[in-house]
């Protein structure tokens, strides 16, 4: 197996290398990342560091090594420029001592130009960088990804609302692709601790981070396992081991594959998102002009703008159809593998992280998620 970690970690360690050139400490071809909640830390190698406009400004590269060969970050090079801010102590801002700056190639949301970053990059960004910022001063950290606008174009990112560049995200030090085999054994690992203490019998299935993060948000009382891309696997091993329900909960970018009966939704391996819409436009009568447009589109989103400005009702419909579907297909798929009745249910999210729509079962669960 590859080892590879985070890119929050890569950010942190070419950061602390240019921070510590500003301050005169020598330059060493790895730094020690320390890692928020946890004793230990990770050695993480440095390219270079260098003084750029005088001495003012130091920046510091690396390369991510996430270890995951299907990875849009592995060997995604890094600067980050440091520069110090004197400030009096009266204006000394003590909460936020580090201001982080989107610079070329790192995402934005495109509603308040804010940077794209975790809570647990911000968390390791200040746990290795606060020890050495010198007393009275405010630190600048100014992020570049240089291929981050055209990596970009190969992510969902766009769908939800993250432009110019790359988010610089993860929730742990390590990386797991949601498409390899490890992310299947972690999570058939989590089912099986799941069983171990006294579980009820329904789960929440989220994909990636962005359904983690709007599930723990609606403050979901069930518990939730991140699957992956693994979606097939894992809602078999569920039934095999009598679960009594399964929530699907997901970007409908993603799920729709489940409605054409692709249950490893990973981009590399298959796609045909447009054409499963297609084929359920087709069953539900709508105008073939309309079918014909929506065949050219490039992306769900783009089909969904378009639907709903021809017809807002048509396209709900069309959507809660997708959901049904989804249902059924997920559960004719594990039935193929073991004979159960596991009830599947789907809850599918916009790309403004708004829930939409639930497939029959899920209508039964959309009390169970308390969104603001």
């Amino acid at each position: 197996m590859k080892k590879g970690f985070s890119l929050p970690l890569w950010v942190a360690a070419a950061a602390r290398s240019a921070l510590k050139k500003l301050v005169g400490l020598p330059f060493e071809n790895y730094e020690l990342i320390k890692i928020p909640n946890k004793k230990k830390e990770i050695k993480i190698e440095v390219h270079s560091v260098g003084f750029l406009k005088g001495d003012s400004h130091a920046l510091g590269i690396t390369f991510a090594k996430s270890g995951l060969d299907l990875d849009i970050t592995q060997n995604l090079e890094i600067w980050t420029i440091a520069s110090l801010e004197k400030i009096s102590v009266k204006s000394l801002d003590l909460k936020n001592p580090i201001n982080i700056i989107a610079g070329s190639g790192v995402g934005i949301k495109e509603k308040t130009s804010e940077i794209s970053i975790s809570n647990f990059a911000k968390e390791v960004l200040y746990k290795n960088l606060l020890d050495i910022i010198p007393e009275g001063f405010n630190l600048n950290i100014k992020i570049i990804f240089p291929d981050g606008k055209f990596l970009a174009e190969r992510t969902s990112n766009k769908s939800f609302g993250i432009v110019e560049g790359l988010s610089i995200i993860g929730t742990s030090a390590e990386t797991y692709s949601s498409a390899s085999p490890d992310q299947l054994e972690k999570a058939k690992n989590e089912l099986a601790k799941l069983i171990r203490n006294d579980f009820k019998g329904q789960v929440v299935f989220v994909i990636g981070e962005n359904g983690l993060n709007l599930a723990k948000t609606c403050k979901v009382k069930l518990p939730i396992i991140k699957v992956g891309n693994w979606i097939g696997p894992l809602i078999v091993e569920a039934a095999i081991n009598n679960f009594k329900t399964v929530i699907l909960f997901g970007y409908h970018g993603k799920l729709i594959k489940l409605a054409g009966g692709i249950f490893h939704t990973h981009n590399h391996l298959a796609d045909g998102r447009i054409e499963i819409l297609v084929y359920l436009a087709v069953k539900e009568k709508v105008p073939i002009e309309i079918i014909f447009k929506l065949s050219s589109l490039n992306t769900l989103e783009d089909a969904l703008l378009m639907l709903e400005r021809f017809n807002k009702s048509i396209a709900d419909k069309l959507f809660q159809n997708l959901s049904n579907t989804i249902e059924k297909r997920s559960f004719e798929y594990i039935n193929r593998y073991t004979k159960t009745d596991m009830q599947i249910a789907a809850i599918i999210f916009d790309r403004k992280r708004k829930i939409r729509w639930s497939g029959i079962n899920g209508k039964e669960y959309m009390s169970y998620f308390q969104c603001n």
